[in-house]
């Protein structure tokens, strides 16, 4: 994995040397550009120059006098005080409207055909030239001025390198600059990594957040959430190695003593006796244990939701369970409205459904009837389980989902009611216990529906 610094410096130098190099090409288009106007400029003025000074002249003013008066004036070009680097080094041609020379500079280029009136560009024994030609029709006469191209193109060249080169001094400095930058607002990351090196390892308080900065506080926020989801995770290995130590702790002692009966046993009767008290302690230990799994499994760090038909899962279930009812005749009764949708765990809610019709059928006698009834009202979905049992004392309704508490039931593990209070809690609904009028015991869960 590359580091931060790296990821966030690559990038910013990248764009900062496709800006840099933008903007300096930039510049050199539009100095180019602006380079040649000027210089256009200065030829026209030159050319008007001479032609006002031609408009001066007498009528038999001698053109070789001129041109050696000329000459001497641009001889003098970068020697005077006044002089420019930058200055046009013009060469110059007159030609009467007929086409005769009057006069040329010496180094001017010898045009085979005049050009048009106007700026022009040309091409004389392998060097660029940039000139001008002026029509003055009240003298009769045609002024060309011009210089080499190459002098213009140096100019450009120079811009050109006083524009690089600062770039290509600054960006390494740049890069170094942001480099030690990035450096510096790392630090708080660093600290943070440093500080979570430095925790002892069995440490899961959470993480102080009030002197990160805002970009690390989501950060520590999701690390204190993970943390506290440990937290409870472990929480919940713990309870569930204490609630199997307490819970199984007996019920092994009396299977010890079950076992020893046998083996101690004077007659057959006595042994088939203890093992008969083995069997059945055997059978509660089982379930127990199971309960217990049942349990770890169903808190909410576990659980994946989706959308399930409460009323499929009850009918699924009801039919698990038709032999164990035919077998204490019992019949089993299911009541629904039609699809009854909700976002839950479907293997918390078999559980749910599997405990509260069991727990009804165990206390059911021969020749009743367990009635299952589905209802919806707006929001919520009603669910009812109801049996024709003995019921259970009013001053014992309150402790039916606590943990390991059995009513009436001395064989029982007292965790399947407390399994359907804490299904019923992870789904955001209600549950009630409650004797009926009628005679027997009933349950009604709220659930909210997701339809």
């Amino acid at each position: 994995m590359t580091a931060i610094r790296t990821r966030i410096l690559l990038p910013t130098l990248l764009l900062v040397l496709i800006g840099s190099l933008g903007l300096v090409l930039s510049v050199l288009r539009d100095s180019h550009r602006d380079i040649e106007n000027v210089y256009d400029a200065q030829l026209v003025q030159a050319a008007r120059v001479l032609q006002g000074l031609f408009r001066q002249m007498p009528a038999g003013q001698d053109w070789q006098q001129v041109h050696q008066a000329l000459e001497q004036a641009l001889d003098l070009s970068g020697s005077e005080i006044l002089s420019h680097p930058y200055e046009i080094n013009l060469a110059f041609q007159v030609w009467r409207s007929d086409g005769q020379l009057l006069m040329r500079s010496a180094d001017a280029p010898q045009l085979v055909a005049l050009p048009d009136p106007g700026i022009h560009d040309l091409l004389y024994q392998g060097q660029d030239w940039c000139g001008v030609l002026l029509e003055d029709r009240q003298r009769g006469l045609l002024i060309w001025v011009g210089e080499r191209d190459d002098l213009r193109q140096d100019l450009i060249q120079r811009i050109a390198d006083q524009a690089l080169a600062p770039a290509l001094v600054g960006i390494p400095l740049l890069a170094l600059g942001i480099w030690l930058l990035l450096g510096w607002g790392l630090q708080p990351l660093q600290r943070l990594a440093r500080h979570l090196r430095a925790r002892p390892v069995d440490s899961l308080e959470p993480l102080a957040s009030a002197d990160l900065p805002p970009e690390l506080a989501p950060m520590a926020q999701a690390l204190n959430h993970q943390l506290l989801q440990l937290t409870r995770l472990l929480e919940r290995e713990r309870r569930f190695i204490a609630d199997a130590a307490h819970e199984l702790r007996t019920p092994l002692a009396v299977l010890a003593i079950h076992a020893g009966n046998a083996r101690r046993a004077g007659s057959d009767s006595e042994r088939d006796e203890a093992l008969g008290f083995l069997e059945q302690g055997v059978a509660r230990a089982t379930r127990l244990a199971s309960q217990l799994l049942t349990m770890a499994r169903l808190e909410p760090l576990t659980q994946t939701r989706q959308r399930v038909r409460l009323d499929a899962l009850a009918r699924e279930e009801l039919a698990q369970l038709t032999p164990l009812a035919l077998r204490r005749e019992v019949e089993l009764v299911l009541e629904e409205p039609g699809p009854c949708h909700l976002h839950a765990d479907p293997t918390a809610v078999t559980v749910m459904l599997q405990n509260l019709v069991g727990n009804a059928l165990q206390f059911s006698p021969a020749g009743s009837e367990v009635s299952v009834v589905l209802s919806r009202h707006e929001q919520w979905l009603h669910l009812q389980v109801l049996d024709q049992g003995p019921g259970v004392e009013a001053a014992q309704l309150a402790r039916l989902s606590d943990r390991f508490y059995s009513a009436n039931n001395p064989q029982g593990a007292g965790l399947g009611l407390a399994i359907v209070a804490l299904v019923v809690e992870q789904l955001g609904g209600g549950v009630q216990w409650f004797n009926r009028s009628e005679g027997g015991f009933g349950v009604q869960v709220r659930l909210p529906t997701c339809e």
